[in-house]
């Protein structure tokens, strides 16, 4: 074997070097923290970013309308968010009961707060084509489908965008255009107009529903159209559905078919870093006009859920998504953080939690999925948190507020009076589930007949604890409060509860104990002693369990869950997620409310 040259050598190991170069166009951006998921719990056994605030925003109700979105459609999803005016917006795409459906329409919904919102509006309604204009063949009705859902133009204007085309399939011959309409600051909205036609069809102004941007005689609106017309990072998010099959993206006719729901970010250096669907990733240098060619990141675990990158109010940046590889069971939702947008670390609990899906429907994947947050330039809202929006099951459409920086430990002892606003709890609250804060005391109010409210309080990871708090229930016969410590994982060594009998019970073991009658309005003080091998209680200063052991060994607690329904595991991986079933009994209609406030939760 003839013997490698010096300089031959060097060229070799030079280009190997690049190959594997973390941060260049052959891998744009790392994992590197080595933490999976478990895919046999919702969680994923990950630790929490703490104080998170999971937020439902729109329950789906068929029976009952005016309770949701006053159509009573059951599948929603795909939604987007933007910060404007001083409000939030959320856009959402919703269908009567199946993924790509017709009919389908899009909906907004508003907060001042990001806590309390507004009843959905319809924005872009079921497409109607023009007297003669046929459906072709093939296809059998109109749907929306879009990647994008907003945009803040130089001139101030706020644009609100949405794609229609044909079901079963909108893409490439399926297209028919991309609309948009002006949000105004008075809460009113401009006429529907299309902004681009499909690339592959043609369809234009004669044969479609709606005019073309361009004859507006709003000269400010037809600027703003213009100007999205040339933010390539933003129109480039358009590709999924018209597919370029012209020079609109010229550097990606060749990649169309292996990227998908594109989010960005800047880097501190000015690239700009491209996230897709199942790992996909590229890098520009010149502000999306080009990009390098899409490579997978085999340390980025996903299915065909989106993947949300951001720069972050602090500094550094997030990447949020379900880490796990399985298309159907899109959960948990976790984020990890980075430095420098290149190397990211930490993989996160952002969304544990997946209830019952409802309403069966097509392609209703299970859990928390297509997350999105504020695209840049689309607003910045007051305060120091990272704000996401997501479905979840393709059903209930939700808002996530992420405190930043992210943090997963707590150093120093808990002393919560909750006497001001709500810090340091990961909360998880359904519309008819509610955690909130009434009357300096913390509470957790519950009618939903398949969901639960949920709050955790994330302390000192540590091999004994000692834990009071005080509990006052507002019934007894009928709602429930369980009670759990747990160790990092969520292992659920300790729990105690609050029972529907009207029963304070505690496992000791393998078995359930009662301890005590509760009574309705009375405050129960709690102080509970915790080693790894046994734990005591005392309520209002009366011992009532002594050395009852662990209902499962773990090396360490670190969390208090606070939630009132049972645990559940269901559905998991292996429950079918398309086999047709009826609606769940009842899930329209709220429960008698059960309340339980607690205070001076105190952890040492």
């Amino acid at each position: 074997m003839q013997k490698l040259t010096g300089s031959i050598l060097l060229s070799l190991l030079m280009c190997q070097s690049a190959i594997a170069q973390t941060g260049s166009a052959n891998e744009p951006v790392r994992y590197i923290g080595g933490v999976t998921v478990d895919p046999s719990v919702h969680d994923g056994r990950l630790r929490w970013a703490i104080g998170v605030e999971n937020r439902q925003v729109l329950r789906a109700n068929r029976s009952h309308p005016a309770l949701a979105d006053n159509f009573g459609w059951t599948y929603n999803h795909a939604p987007f968010i933007a910060y404007w005016n001083h409000q939030f917006y959320v856009q959402y795409l919703s269908n009567p009961v199946n993924e790509h459906e017709a009919p389908g329409h899009t909906l907004i919904m508003t907060s001042k707060d990001g806590e309390h919102w507004s009843m959905p509006q319809e924005v872009f309604p079921p497409y109607q084509a023009p007297p003669g204009v046929k459906i072709p063949e093939g296809y059998n009705g109109y749907m929306m489908h879009q990647r994008m859902g907003f945009y803040v133009a130089p001139n101030g204007r706020f644009l609100t965008v949405a794609f229609y085309g044909h079901t079963e399939h909108p893409f490439r011959e399926g297209g028919i255009g991309r609309v948009v309409r002006e949000i105004h600051k008075d809460g009113s909205y401009g006429p529907i107009h299309f902004i681009r036609y499909s690339s592959y069809n043609q369809w234009n102004e004669s044969n479609t529903s709606f005019p073309f941007y361009k004859q507006s005689t709003d000269t400010g609106f037809v600027n703003a159209c213009t100007a999205l017309l040339s933010d390539k990072l933003m129109n480039f998010q358009w590709l999924d559905e018209d597919s370029g099959n012209d020079d609109f993206y010229p550097n990606f006719k060749t990649y169309k078919d292996s990227v998908n729901a594109l989010s960005y970010f800047h880097r501190k250096d000015g690239k700009v870093v491209a996230l897709w669907k199942k790992s996909w990733t590229a890098l520009s240098d010149d502000e999306g006009k080009t990009f390098s060619k899409p490579v997978k990141v085999p340390t980025l675990l996903m299915a065909g859920g989106k993947n949300w990158g951001q720069r972050t109010k602090d500094g550094r940046y997030a990447m949020v998504y379900n880490p796990i590889e399985t298309q159907e069971y899109r959960y948990p939702l976790a984020l990890v953080s980075s430095d420098d947008g290149i190397i990211f670390d930490d993989l996160l609990l952002v969304h544990g939690e997946v209830p019952p899906r409802r309403f069966y429907g097509r392609w209703k994947d299970f859990g928390p999925n297509y997350i999105r947050g504020i695209e840049e330039g689309n607003g910045i809202p007051p305060g120091n948190d990272m704000w996401l929006t997501y479905s979840v099951n393709k059903e209930d459409i939700w808002v996530a507020k992420v405190p930043l920086p992210v943090k997963y430990k707590v150093t120093g002892p808990v002393a919560d009076h909750f006497n001001g606003p709500l810090e340091d709890w990961n909360i998880y609250t359904p519309q008819w589930a509610a955690v909130s804060i009434v009357n300096n005391t913390l509470q957790l109010a519950d009618k939903d007949p398949y969901d639960y409210a949920r709050a955790i309080r994330v302390f000192k990871e540590s091999t004994t604890v000692k834990l009071q708090l005080k509990i006052s229930p507002q019934q007894n016969d009928h709602g429930m409060l369980d009670l759990d410590v747990t160790d990092r994982f969520g292992n659920r060594p300790v729990r105690i509860s609050f029972s529907e009998q009207g029963y304070i019970t505690a496992q000791d073991g393998d078995s359930v104990k009662q301890l005590l009658k509760y009574s309705p309005g009375k405050w129960y003080n709690l102080s509970i002693t915790i080693n790894n091998k046994y734990y005591s209680i005392t309520v209002n200063h009366t011992p009532v369990l002594q050395h009852a052991q662990l209902a499962e060994a773990v090396k360490s607690f670190e969390r208090l869950s606070l939630r009132t329904g049972p645990y559940r595991n269901l559905p998991n991986r292996k429950t079918p997620n398309q086999v047709a079933a009826p609606p769940l009994a009842g899930a329209d209609d709220p429960l008698p409310p059960a309340v339980f406030n607690i205070d001076d939760v105190l952890i040492q």
